[in-house]
């Protein structure tokens, strides 16, 4: 990544050529109105190459996620709630996309024994193999997507965006 010298001109040039992608005739207003739509234009294109990865096992990124948020709770599983609560992308609709993943075998439900109220998801084996199927496509995607950049700018990168998601949660409240 190249470093920004006083004058901002890589940034300067980093939003020109996405005028020009974008075939932009006026400029943008200002620094966060082409770093956002930057921003944006990276998460899509990220999140196509990953959904082409896991789409390969008829999977959608939601299910995906779920998947590995459940196999990350173990043997114990995770009410249905909790799973909606660390999603990467929050969906209303976390009870169909269970629904879903129980259907084709990866996910399993039941009620607690202690709430009735509560019902435990956790991953079925055939669920756990699937993502073993999809670690390795997926890591080397995501590998190739930052390829450009070494560790230390990956870090800041993702400082920087940190940044910005505290900004977002705070500005919701």
């Amino acid at each position: 990544m190249k470093k920004t010298n006083q004058n901002g001109r890589h940034g300067d040039e980093a939003a020109q050529a996405l005028a020009r992608r974008l075939h932009r005739a006026t400029p943008f207003r200002a620094p966060g109105q082409w770093v956002g739509i930057s921003l944006l234009r990276n998460a899509d294109l990220l999140r196509r190459r990953l959904t082409q990865v896991v789409g390969q096992e008829g999977v959608t990124l939601q299910q995906y996620n779920v998947l590995r948020i459940l196999r990350g709770a173990g043997e114990e599983g995770l009410p249905t709630l909790s799973v909606a609560e660390r999603m990467i992308e929050r969906t209303p609709g976390v009870t169909r996309l269970l629904d879903r993943l129980e259907s084709r075998g990866w996910v399993e439900r039941e009620r607690s024994a202690v709430d009735r109220r509560q019902v435990m998801a956790r991953i079925a084996p055939e669920g756990r193999a699937l993502l073993e199927r999809l670690d390795a496509p997926l890591a080397r995607a995501e590998d190739e997507a930052f390829a450009g950049l070494d560790p230390e700018s990956l870090g800041q990168l993702g400082g920087l965006l940190e940044e910005v998601r505290r900004s977002l949660e705070e500005a919701e409240r």
